[in-house]
């Protein structure tokens, strides 16, 4: 093992998991993870431990797990019979929401991933019909080939790219938005960075995320999706969020009273950061 705490893109999934088992942790607890320790195991508690203190709290990731969590829970009411986890990480919503026995989830996460996620939920029994793909979603023959295997059957698909986006070169979002062009998928969930953002997690992590820098965070925001054939359907500033959530630090209360930026236009100097619903424009 590497004594790089981040030492690829994939270890973030260990960070993000150290939050959700905090979060399952408290009496108050929006979502209850009761795998997430296991998984964040020592690396993603010494990575949380060598964040700077400005960014240790993590309360944006609880902010976007409990959005992605609602918007799913919208999108199976209202139909979805598919959810194509892209880049699923060491996600648990197969195994910890409460989802309809038949519904099909597919995840797909680089093949090293993939096998140690199974091997850590080994025994644990999950709540839809869940298949796991090891594929390198960056080689676009090989993510084609997934896609059509994977949206096989589906109707009415849901493509989530939690905590994805931000790592790509914006030709390999391009690239992604085309490829995510089907008939079969009724919605696109993902988290969008704004400039601001991306500036300053890249500067102000002491180099934590140097093997894993923040890239994607388009000046024209959602706009950058619109023109690309999507529809924004729903736009939840994950500031705004964590204050109605009571999950924003106290020094930051009286910021979220203002108004939220225009998500068409995200601030260049200033951290913004959203979870975005898009469907396809008729």
């Amino acid at each position: 093992m590497t004594d790089e705490p981040v030492s690829h893109v994939s270890d973030t999934a260990r960070w993000v998991a150290v939050y959700r088992a905090t979060e399952s942790a408290r009496p108050d607890a929006l979502f209850t993870d009761p795998y997430a320790d296991r998984l964040a195991g020592e690396r993603g508690r010494r990575i949380v431990a060598m964040a700077p203190r400005a960014i240790r709290s993590g309360w944006w990731l609880v902010a976007r797990t409990k959005t992605i969590d609602d918007i799913l829970a919208d999108a199976i009411a209202a139909g979805c019979d598919r959810v194509l986890n892209l880049a699923a990480g060491l996600d648990t919503r197969p195994y910890r929401l409460d989802l309809p026995a038949e519904l099909r989830w597919v995840e797909a996460d680089l093949p090293a991933l993939i096998a140690e996620k199974d091997q850590f939920l080994t025994g644990e029994t999950p709540r839809c019909r869940l298949t796991r793909v090891g594929v390198d979603l960056s080689d676009p023959a090989a993510r084609d080939g997934f896609l059509d295997e994977a949206l096989r059957g589906a109707t009415k698909a849901l493509v989530l790219t939690e905590g994805l986006l931000m790592y790509l070169e914006p030709s390999d979002v391009d690239d992604l938005s085309q490829a995510l062009s089907r008939t079969e998928v009724a919605w696109w969930t993902l988290d969008l960075a704004g400039p601001g953002l991306v500036k300053r997690m890249n500067q102000q992590t002491g180099g934590l995320l140097k093997n894993a820098p923040f890239k994607f965070a388009p000046a024209e925001g959602v706009r950058y999706f619109e023109e690309r054939g999507w529809h924004t359907m729903e736009v939840e500033s994950i500031f705004a969020v964590a204050a109605r959530l009571r999950r924003l630090p106290w020094y930051l209360r009286l910021i979220a009273r203002l108004p939220q930026p225009d998500p068409r236009h995200p601030p260049p100097n200033r951290p913004w950061n959203a979870v975005v619903r898009l469907d396809r424009s008729n």
